[in-house]
Parts: structure tokens; C-alpha cells; sequence
């Protein structure tokens, strides 16, 4: 795995409405931005990225933070210098290991502001019927 050394430097959330004004319905969007590439040496590069979770009007999350990128840093540092963007390999990285990190921190701080956690959780249920069928006893005889 190319990425490593994720770190988070900024974590701010808000919720702008009273509990009891929550809409029934609500978009949640998700952005991550890499905002600085720089060189750490020839085979790493630093990303700084920001990650927002927005509520509509109702309240939003924002992270900012660090990973390291292990590729050819001169390549994806020219790339970025010159036309501000990276290949879809490395790109595609990046975005979803922010994506994952950040969306589980988003969780707990959703929780904490009383927002709808920012992704689909579905939590394992136990479900017993009201009539459960009886099985007839096998009686035949156990031959070895």
C-alpha cells in the first residue's frame, strides 16, 4: 500500500439548527481536496487534504490532515506543479484512504453534535419468530 502515515490536524464540526428544527430528509455530501503536495524525498511525497462532510442548512464536519504517498515524488510532484493534478492511480489512492479514515472519525463526531452518522451503518440484527416449526425426531436407528 502506497499510503502511509495518515494524521489528522484540524477536526471542527457544527450543528446550525436546534435538535427539534432537523429536517426529516436530509443530503449528506462528502469532498475530499488535496490542498498541498510537497517533496520528502525521492520516493515520498507529503499530501496535506482537507475532508468536509456537509448537512444541507443543518451542520457540517471538516478534517484536515497528512499522509504520506510512497511513488515516484518527482513525477507526481511535476505533475502537480504543472497542471495541478495527479494520475487516476495515484489519485484514486489517495481519495479513498481519505475517504475511509476520515469517514469513520466523521461517525464519532456526528455522534457528538446529535447529526445522522455520514455513512449508511446497518447494524446486524437478532430476530426470533413467534412460532418456530417443530422438527420431527428422526428415530431411525445409527448403523456404523
Amino acid at each position: 500500500m502506497p499510503v502511509k502515515n495518515f494524521e489528522l490536524t484540524l477536526i471542527d464540526g457544527q450543528r446550525l439548527v436546534d435538535l427539534k428544527d432537523k429536517p426529516k430528509s436530509l443530503r449528506i455530501d462528502h469532498n475530499t481536496t488535496v490542498t498541498v503536495m510537497s517533496r520528502i524525498d525521492d520516493s515520498t511525497v507529503e499530501i496535506r487534504f482537507r475532508y468536509t462532510v456537509t448537512y444541507g442548512h443543518v451542520g457540517n464536519i471538516c478534517l484536515e490532515g497528512k499522509l504520506n504517498y510512497v511513488g515516484n515524488s518527482e513525477e507526481i510532484i511535476s505533475l502537480w506543479s504543472k497542471e495541478h493534478r495527479m494520475t487516476n492511480e495515484v489519485a484514486e489512492e489517495i481519495h479513498n484512504v481519505i475517504l475511509n479514515n476520515g469517514s469513520f472519525e466523521a461517525v464519532l463526531l456526528s455522534r457528538k453534535l446529535n447529526l445522522p452518522p455520514p455513512i449508511k451503518m446497518e447494524i446486524p440484527r437478532v430476530k426470533f419468530s413467534a412460532k418456530q416449526k417443530k422438527v420431527a425426531p428422526d428415530y431411525s436407528p445409527e448403523v456404523a
